[in-house]
Parts: structure tokens; C-alpha cells; sequence
């Protein structure tokens, strides 16, 4: 892990608000993991932003977490076995590729018990089958008339293909 986060520049700078966007599934590694991650970077004093632990289920956070995406300097990803269950961490996936892993913003993908394949392959259990649901919900949400449709799932599996291909730290052990 130390290699991926050495090239990271922490050098605080007054045009960025935080210098990492931790984007991760809360139930996975929120108690655990992230937590750890979390309290470590703070104290490097490393500005950091993860989302509000008490941030009631149904309120909307999208405005919330992507400009704290924009004002983030850099981004860990934790992939996990239910990150892409998510439409907010699939959807924070796509802002973090869209506005970082650039010379100067960089995007750091962590495996947390999830091979860079299991992510890149669409056909694995975890990623596969969370796809598949989306695109299930989607179409009955479409009869519905609702405001996504195919194409944002279209390029959340682009997404997770391109993150998968990031180069980063892979944690497989036991649980």
C-alpha cells in the first residue's frame, strides 16, 4: 500500500478543501477499515472527507458528495464485495474518474477482499450479479418513467472496468 499512497502529494494547498475523497461502501468497511484509514490520514493531517456515518437513509447527499469530490485533490477508492451494489458509490466512482487520475489529481484504488479482475469482469459474482440488478431495477423503474435509464449503468461498468486497470493495493486476507 505504501507505494500507491507515496506518489500522492499531501502538501496542503488553499485551492483544495480536502486533499483525499474516501469513497467507500458503508456497510462493508465503514466500522472497520475505512475507520482505520480515516484516523490515520487525519493524523498525517491529511484533510480528508468520507460521508456522514449519520446521514439518514433517503436524504439526498449527491450535491454533498460530489462537490467534496470536486475539492478533493486525490481519491482512494475501497472496492469492496458490495461496492457496486451501490448507486452512490457507482456514481461517486464515475465523478473521481471524471475529475481525477490526472498528473495532479490522482485516483487510488484500494481491493479490499475483491480481485482487480472480480471489479473489471462484469461476469464475477459480486460486480456481475450488482450490475445485473441495476440494469433489472432500471427497467422496471423505466416503465415507471423513472429519470435513469441504461446509459448510467453503461457507464458505471466502463467505470469499473477503468478503475480496475488503476493500479493499486489489494487486500485478500481473512476476514
Amino acid at each position: 500500500m505504501a507505494s500507491s499512497f507515496t506518489s500522492l502529494s499531501y502538501a496542503s494547498s488553499s485551492s483544495w478543501k480536502y486533499d483525499v475523497f474516501l469513497s467507500f461502501r458503508g456497510k462493508d468497511t465503514r466500522n472497520t477499515f475505512t475507520d482505520h484509514l480515516y484516523d490515520a490520514l487525519s493524523q498525517k493531517g491529511i484533510r480528508t472527507f468520507r460521508n456522514d456515518p449519520d446521514l439518514k437513509r433517503g436524504e439526498f447527499m449527491a450535491p454533498t458528495l460530489l462537490t467534496a469530490i470536486e475539492e478533493s485533490r486525490h481519491a482512494i477508492i475501497i472496492l469492496s464485495e458490495n461496492y457496486g451494489s451501490s448507486k452512490w458509490c457507482l456514481e461517486e466512482l464515475v465523478k473521481i474518474l471524471q475529475t481525477q487520475n490526472t498528473p495532479k489529481r490522482r485516483a487510488v484504488p484500494i481491493f479490499y477482499y475483491v480481485k482487480p479482475s472480480d471489479v473489471g469482469n462484469l461476469q464475477s459474482a459480486n460486480f456481475g450479479k450488482a450490475m445485473a440488478d441495476h440494469e433489472e431495477k432500471l427497467k422496471a423503474d423505466h416503465e415507471n418513467k423513472s429519470k435513469y435509464d441504461m446509459e448510467r449503468v453503461e457507464e458505471w461498468k466502463k467505470a469499473l472496468t477503468r478503475v480496475s486497470k488503476i493500479s493499486g493495493s489489494v487486500f485478500l486476507g481473512d476476514k
